[in-house]
């Protein structure tokens, strides 16, 4: 049964080719016509051409000797020939019945003739061709009579009508083949139109591993093949999404069940003052824990949103020096060395917020995970077109497998390591997400003596200085 795209399709094919047909129709008729119209010109034109030579040869149109001199013509095979005076009066006349000897005869033909002008008329009529000429004979620049020659030509009339016949049912068999073709394709265009229609609605209810199977290489079949893509985008996109709340579910209910616990613990028990302190000085710890965790999942939250902060190019240099400063003191509580070591012109276009949060968590990581009176080696400096930092330490480093999970999500190489020392698992994730969307690129290996070396590479971004 039709729906309404597909009635629309095919009728508007069956109208598309309604119209060339049509066309093509008139003009093969007009073209075939025009044809046979100048081959009877011509015809009468030469059978005109013997007569007027002949009569030309006469000193006078007399009935008798005008007669004899076209009798003597063999070739003059035509349905009426008449020859008139100078004045129009019929001297010769061919025709047995309604014989116009005698009589003056003002066809347009003659009376345009008499004027000195050749006419040719041609119509094709009830599968006939009738065709009339009319020539002047001029002797001596003077016009002494006029021939008049008609033919009525029922083969040629025959010829056109038969194939004016076998071209209207050509058109017919080709419009009956485009509706056919047309039915087709439209159903089937129909067909695979909504089958991507229900994909799309399976997607919308959640079903993102419902996949299109279309076969062809046209753009419906580049439709279908962009959306599985879609499908696994979103498929994929979900997956993350339900890991991610499962992770932070599991993260934030491990400080909040820690304070219940203390909580209920002070509640319940009588405690001195010193064990109620740092019963509460532990609540403390796990509020700002959690404070953390909350602060971090706010920028990943942004970091996934389309949400841009306008970007400006800047000088690297002082936002690392900055980190060092404010981190010195964490690793001097450990006996832990910084040494940062900075080149000229480093300069990169990106969100200042961004890159002081890039090195901060890379160097964070390289002192809290670091042995005691270990050391920490910041370097910045250009690489071709590109500025890089590099952030190395002397800790116990990451397995190779570890490395290829390490800027995923919640993921931590030692769990029981990464807690004690505060961490969730978001600093690395937050670190990647940060520098790709700043047009970077992070990676890490093993250090040549053990530890772990970051690297991370933004596009160099030249300031050109004023001359002046």
């Amino acid at each position: 049964m039709f729906r309404s795209s597909q009635l629309r399709y095919a009728v508007a094919y069956i109208l598309l080719t309604a119209v060339v047909l049509l066309f093509l129709n008139i003009y093969t008729s007009t073209k075939m016509r025009t044809m046979i119209f100048g081959a009877q010109q011509q015809s009468l034109e030469d059978k005109a051409q013997l007569v007027t030579t002949a009569l030309l040869q006469l000193d006078d149109l007399s009935a008798s000797k005008t007669e004899q001199a076209i009798n003597s013509l063999d070739d003059l095979r035509t349905t009426r020939t008449v020859v008139t005076d100078a004045f129009g009066m019929a001297v010769y006349d061919s025709m047995e019945t309604g014989n116009a000897e005698g009589k003056l005869l003002l066809f347009p033909e003659i009376v345009n003739a008499l004027y000195g002008n050749d006419t040719f008329y041609c119509v094709y009529s009830d599968g006939a061709i009738e065709s009339r000429i009319a020539v002047p004979l001029v002797k001596n620049g003077i016009t002494t009579g006029i021939v008049y020659l008609m033919q009525y030509d029922t083969a040629q009339g025959a010829l056109i009508s038969a194939l004016q016949t076998n071209v209207l049912r050509i058109t017919a068999a080709l419009e009956a083949g485009v509706i056919l073709i047309s039915i087709a394709f439209s159903t089937l265009f129909s067909r695979r139109l909504r089958h991507i229609l229900h994909s799309i609605r399976s997607m919308r209810d959640g079903d993102y591993t419902h996949k299109i199977q279309l076969h062809g290489h046209d753009e419906v079949d580049l439709l279908g093949q962009e959306f599985n893509n879609l499908a696994e985008r979103l498929e994929e996109s979900e997956r993350r999404r339900r890991q991610f709340v499962s992770d932070a579910s599991h993260e934030l209910k491990t400080p909040l069940a820690s304070i219940k616990l203390l909580s209920d613990s002070i509640l319940q028990n009588e405690m001195d003052v010193s064990t109620q302190r740092e019963f509460i000085s532990d609540i403390g710890r796990e509020a700002d824990r959690l404070g953390r965790l909350s602060q971090k999942l706010l920028t990943l939250t942004k970091l996934d949103s389309s949400i841009e902060d306008e970007r400006e190019i800047i000088d690297a240099a002082p936002t690392v020096q900055k980190v060092v400063r404010m981190l010195q003191p964490l690793a001097d509580l450990r006996g832990i060395s910084l040494s940062l070591s900075v080149a000229d012109g480093c300069t990169v276009m990106t969100v200042e917020d961004d890159l002081y949060q890039i090195v901060f968590n890379l160097v964070e990581n390289a002192i809290k995970y670091n042995h005691d009176n270990g050391s920490v080696h910041i370097v910045l400096q250009r690489s071709g077109d590109d500025v890089m930092l590099t952030v190395a330490d002397t800790g116990v480093g990451i397995s190779e497998d570890a490395m290829q999970h390490i800027f995923e999500r919640f993921y931590r190489v030692d769990k029981a390591r990464s807690r004690a020392a505060g961490g969730a698992g978001l600093g690395l994730s937050i670190v990647y997400d940060m520098v790709k969307r700043n047009y970077g690129t992070v990676s890490v290996k093993a250090g040549s003596d053990g530890g772990t070396v970051f690297s991370v590479l933004f596009p160099l971004f030249p300031i050109e200085e004023d001359d002046t």
